[in-house]
């Protein structure tokens, strides 16, 4: 893999794209595709919702299972799972060390496939798209932050908060669009109270601070639906009551739909509600 580089004229990740013959790549009015769109034209049948629309239920999944292989031994995870998350809800999935809080989370976000049962999104069921599908749903509708950041060591912020969109769009319609997408990005450093720090790489930025710039980075495309995996995890109180409170305000001000994994009972008390996993069920 080249390595990336960066403009410094323009600030805008220069990172080398793939070709086509790599990864598919959604065309520039990819953004405009509902995912009834982008289930007709793969000719994948759409599994009907199971609980009626007028709840709102934004995302959920039914009877799912997981289980992971150690040598000839299978090891279950998830024991079917059903669970419903309502749009603009903030969710807390709680339970000890090894109870399948991350499996379900990456399950709900297309990050792995179940071995069983289904995961929906808005009335659709995704779990079985094809993978390039998944990550052009993933990219377009969910923002992911993980406890260990991820940022690019040589890039600076703001363009670590640009790259999805750079992976996102072709070469030419990201250039076609770079302004308004370093407007979005400047908008989410000030949010997340990093303007200062746009032109410092991750080096230069404390833990705290690199949190917030992932958070920046996943919301870039405006996504409907932030999964978030031990998000305080690495930090110390202060630091993730600073960041726990950025979350509350972008569930606020954007109508963003949060699903956070804690083993943190005061983070996990800051969410609409919680729910505790139990030997790979929920509990209750």
């Amino acid at each position: 893999m080249s390595r990336p580089n960066y403009e410094s004229q323009t600030g805008a990740p220069m990172i080398t794209p793939r070709r086509a013959a790599d990864a598919p790549r959604p065309t520039p009015h990819a953004d405009s595709r509902t995912l009834a769109d982008l289930q007709r034209h793969l000719q994948t049948p759409v599994a009907p919702v199971l609980t009626p629309v007028s709840n709102a239920i934004h995302m959920g999944c039914r009877n799912l299972f997981k289980s992971y292989r150690k040598g000839a031994i299978g090891i279950p995870v998830l024991r079917g799972i059903d669970l419903d998350i309502h749009e603009g809800e903030s969710l807390a999935i709680v339970g000890q060390s090894g109870c399948g809080k991350s499996t379900l989370l990456h399950l709900l976000g297309t990050l792995d496939q179940p071995d069983g049962g289904e995961v929906h999104f808005e009335g659709h069921r995704i779990d079985n798209l094809p993978a390039a599908s998944r990550d052009m749903l993933r990219n377009r509708h969910f923002g992911m932050i993980f406890q260990f950041y991820h940022l690019l060591p040589e890039l600076t912020t703001l363009e670590n908060i640009l790259a999805p969109a750079f992976i996102a769009e072709s070469t030419l319609s990201y250039w076609m669009r770079r302004s308004s997408y370093r407007r979005r990005a400047f908008e989410l450093l000030e949010l997340v109270g990093l303007g200062h720090r746009a032109k410092h790489k991750p080096r230069e930025l404390s833990g705290g601070e690199m949190q917030r710039a992932a958070i920046a980075r996943a919301l870039l495309l405006k996504p409907k639906v932030l999964l978030a995996d031990e998000p305080t995890g690495n930090l110390d109180r202060s630091t993730g009551e600073a960041v726990m409170k950025t979350l509350a305000e972008l569930n606020a001000r954007e109508k963003l739909t949060i699903v956070m994994v804690t083993h943190d009972p005061w983070i996990a008390g800051q969410a609409d509600r919680t729910v505790k996993l139990v030997e790979g069920r929920i509990a209750g």
